[in-house]
């Protein structure tokens, strides 16, 4: 039985030893995606999850020199909205998709076996020497990245609901 939803069987795909695992697979999707493919996509989305997440409170704490010039005093998805007006996203959108040509170098080489799924080899600080302590590191990695994806969603609805960002809704909370 899995261990997270216990009326369910456990997935046979997911393997105990994968950094998260709680053996969460409701819909199956173990069976049909490589699990390999599952987790660079889950430590991809959780990693611009986390960043979108600090970017949504750092516009209500801080405005960058030159950025209210250019999108006046909107916040969060009102900023996408005005930089499409003015034609900037398609930059934006050539160079993500210039990054996910790499992305995809990266993902064939999980999928052959020669890299772990999100390891790019990049520790200037050295984190990933000991093992435990990288084991630790990656667990804590996939539970505030998960966290972080739920955190960005309720963020932007509340923005959709209420046109404020996070912390601007918090100290108005109730006016």
């Amino acid at each position: 039985m899995s261990e997270s939803v216990p009326f369910l069987k456990k997935p046979e795909a997911l393997d105990s030893s994968m950094a998260g695992y709680a053996g969460f697979d409701p819909l199956g999707l173990s069976s049909i995606a490589d699990i390999k493919f599952l987790q660079e996509s889950e430590i991809k989305h959780c990693r611009i999850a986390m960043l979108a997440a600090a970017g949504s409170i750092a516009q209500d704490i801080f405005t960058f020199p030159g950025v209210s010039k250019v999108v006046g005093t909107a916040k969060m998805t009102g900023v996408h909205d005005v930089l499409v007006k003015q034609g900037a996203m398609g930059q934006i959108l050539l160079w993500t998709s210039f990054l996910e040509v790499f992305g995809t170098i990266a993902l064939l080489e999980t999928l052959d076996g020669k890299r772990a799924p999100g390891d790019f080899k990049f520790d200037p600080l050295g984190f990933s020497k000991n093992a435990e302590t990288a084991k630790r590191y990656q667990l804590s990695e996939i539970k505030n990245g998960r966290l972080a994806m739920l955190a960005t969603g309720g963020m932007v609805h509340g923005y959709f609901i209420t046109g404020k960002g996070p912390l601007e809704l918090l100290t108005n909370f109730g006016k």
